[in-house]
């Protein structure tokens, strides 16, 4: 017979704990001591398995019933309720307790937006070696019991790998990641400052390699000799008229271009050096990367753009010309030039400016045609929109110094 609310109310202990039923396998259990506890019964694997809802008054018979309810469709479902509670406990235990793998991923989804999306950029570095290296080892951790010990740990695990330049950068997001916590009062010390005092000592900078000037000549030869696709022949060449980065070049669209003023206009979220700025309050406020082109350069351009198909982008890529050409088709050419170790893509503005700076221009121009930082905090953030007509003259002085030494015998 089921209970009634008056039924559950009046029940009184006795000497010995006793039961009333309900229905569908809900009971109340009455303890000497008074204590009332609701008790569900079911089967499950041959077995009649019983497990608490609680207490009453705190859960009354319409509670107790409908808690009854929700486990038995759980039984019905395959689903052991019981099982079912301890993964809900487990799950309320872990948001209560911010683990580093908790703080790690609210940093990360703060700062997601403030770093680059680009296919190697910080959001996707961050987050590959938090996956990788960090959260496997502090993950579990309470963030405030994370100690030093526990983050050198995490960090000897990548230089281990002689991956010196990750583990640097994990050393500073490891430092922010504990700064950010500290600021939401999850913790009060920072147990990943000053770790450098004990990071191995990384090798020296390996600078892309680069041409000297007495070098240019063969190159052209060379170049222009080279039997390849006329695109990459092309790719190179605008590369070393104009001074700007392959990603520019890859991603650069022929909307971009105004060959009857012969200027290039890149936007500034087209700019690697840039795009931090842009994600900055002042972002708005950051020009476009102006480049000037040569009577060569705008030949180049064009020439390439025909050649190519005409697409939207201004080197379409082979397969899909709604893709740029491949970030290693220069570099591979180079290699099969023969200049493997002796030039790569991002060396040619590195020759550019060690050229044009032995042949005696103005460095605030050289620094503005290859968007480089200045040196003072106005040109740091706009040189790359300075000296236009400046550059244009020192650009086509370069294209016709070029020509002049492929023509040379």
């Amino acid at each position: 017979m089921p209970l009634t609310d008056t039924a559950v109310r009046q029940a009184k202990p006795v000497d010995k704990s006793f039961t009333l039923t309900d229905t569908s396998g809900l009971s109340l259990f009455i303890a000497p001591n008074g204590t009332k506890s609701w008790h569900f019964r079911y089967s499950w694997h041959g077995k009649q398995p019983r497990m608490s809802l609680g207490t009453y008054p705190e859960i009354t018979l319409k509670e107790a019933r409908e808690l009854r309810d929700q486990a038995r469709a759980l039984v019905a479902k395959g689903i052991d309720p019981r099982s079912q509670r301890r993964e809900e406990k487990r799950a309320a235990a872990s948001e209560a307790v911010k683990t580093f793998e908790v703080v790690a991923n609210e940093w990360h989804a703060f700062k997601v937006p403030r770093m680059s999306k680009a296919k190697r950029g910080g959001a996707y570095q961050s987050r590959f070696y938090l996956d990788r290296d960090l959260i496997p080892v502090l993950g579990k951790i309470p963030v405030a019991d994370v100690k030093r010990a526990d983050v050198l740990e995490a960090v000897r695990r990548v230089e281990k790998r002689a991956a010196l330049n990750s583990a640097r950068k994990c050393r500073a997001w490891l430092n922010e990641i504990f700064r950010f916590a500290i600021a939401s009062d999850y913790l009060d010390l920072n147990p990943a400052s000053d770790l450098d005092i004990v990071a191995a000592k990384e090798p020296p900078v390996k600078h892309n390699p680069m041409l000297r000037q007495r070098e240019l000549k063969a190159f052209l030869h060379t170049l222009k000799n080279f039997d390849c696709a006329g695109f990459t022949k092309s790719a190179i060449r605008i590369l070393l008229l104009t001074g700007v980065r392959t990603g520019e070049l890859r991603h650069a669209t022929a909307i971009q271009f105004d060959l009857d003023a012969a200027l290039w206009t890149v936007p500034p979220e087209g700019v690697k050096q840039l795009r931090k700025l842009i994600r900055t309050k002042e972002g708005s406020e950051v020009p476009p990367y102006l480049v000037p082109l040569s009577r060569q350069a705008v030949e180049e351009v064009r020439r390439v753009h025909q050649l190519t198909g005409g697409y939207k982008l201004l080197i379409a890529g082979r397969n899909d010309p709604s893709k740029p050409i491949s970030d290693n088709t220069v570099n591979a050419a180079l290699k099969r030039m023969g200049y493997e170790g002796k030039l790569t893509g991002h060396g040619i503005r590195a020759t550019i400016s060690t050229a044009l700076n032995e042949m005696g221009y103005n460095e605030d121009w050289i620094e503005a045609q290859l968007s480089h930082a200045g040196s003072s905090k106005v040109r740091k953030t706009y040189n790359h929109a300075e000296y236009v007509e400046q550059r244009r003259g020192m650009m086509q002085d370069w294209a016709d110094y070029l020509d002049a030494l492929e023509s040379a015998g």
